[in-house]
């Protein structure tokens, strides 16, 4: 097994682009913005906590341990509803909760009136998408590209002599399909995702410091829209290239849409 290094390299600069994103932004807006880096952390701790532990837990429980409910989710169109769901509710959900403690927190502190006004939803924003486009996209791709090292200097097999034969063939056959266009798919995929994750938390915090109890369905219903592409290619309903038009156009339109309607309340500097 060998990859090309053309294709090596395409994946390491990818890789290299979504690692890079969320910090280079947070870094840009940080002042415009008047972020709390606390507002930050508490989005990578809600990612972390709620889409890595509770909405792992729960597939898995679902989709494996209950054979009542694996065999019910056997149907596409039962995993597709339930896939869009489930990662909806679980997000959203702690998302929510997150907000709500940050608006009690912003009440309490002087000066809060002059913080720009979207502040808290960008900042938490870009460390929820943040810590899943290192958790889903960055860590998955750095263990591919170490494989891909591995590979092309004759070393993988033997580092994973602890594995079955069928898992070492199935490594295998994802490194062969690996491609300058995988590399350019998977960018374009965190790219997006990351913009989604940041809309979804502005629209929560303005939600919740409206004190709109519907904004928790609303967002939940967003969220499972947005998964729905996703979830109906891994049920084999649709080509990739369908799921990953459609979501280069929304988040185009998400990220416009953002700076259309954050850039007039950013805090702009007093003239010397």
């Amino acid at each position: 097994m060998h990859v090309d290094p053309v294709t090596l390299a395409c994946l390491s600069l990818a890789t290299l682009f979504v690692a890079i994103l969320p910090i280079s932004l947070y870094r840009r807006l940080r002042g415009p913005f008047a972020f709390n880096w606390r507002d930050t952390v508490t989005g990578v701790a809600v990612f972390a906590l709620f889409a890595t532990v509770i909405e792992r837990a729960l597939n898995g429980y679902v989709l494996h341990a209950n054979p009542v409910t694996a065999q019910l989710l056997a149907n596409p169109l039962a995993f597709v509803l339930y896939g869009a769901l489930a990662a909806g509710v679980c997000e959203e959900v702690g998302r929510y909760i997150a907000m709500r403690m940050l608006a009690r927190r912003a009440g309490q502190q002087p000066g809060a009136s002059h913080t720009p006004a979207d502040s808290t939803g960008l900042a938490y924003g870009i460390g929820h998408g943040g810590a899943e486009a290192w958790f889903v996209g960055v860590l998955v791709q750095l263990q591919w590209i170490v494989f891909a090292v591995l590979a092309n200097r004759g070393e993988l097999d033997a580092h994973l002599s602890n594995l079955s034969m069928d898992a070492v063939l199935r490594l295998h056959l994802v490194l062969a399909t690996l491609s300058p266009l995988v590399a350019g798919v998977f960018a374009l995929e965190r790219t997006a995702a990351f913009v989604f994750q940041i809309g979804l938390s502005v629209l929560m915090w303005r939600g919740v410091r409206a004190g709109r109890k519907s904004i928790l369905p609303i967002a939940i219903a967003l969220h499972a829209l947005i998964d729905v592409p996703a979830a109906m290619f891994q049920a084999r309903l649709v080509p990739l290239v369908a799921v990953d038009a459609l979501y280069a156009v929304v988040a185009v339109a998400v990220a416009v849409a953002l700076f259309r309607t954050c850039a007039a309340g950013r805090r702009t500097p007093r003239p010397a």
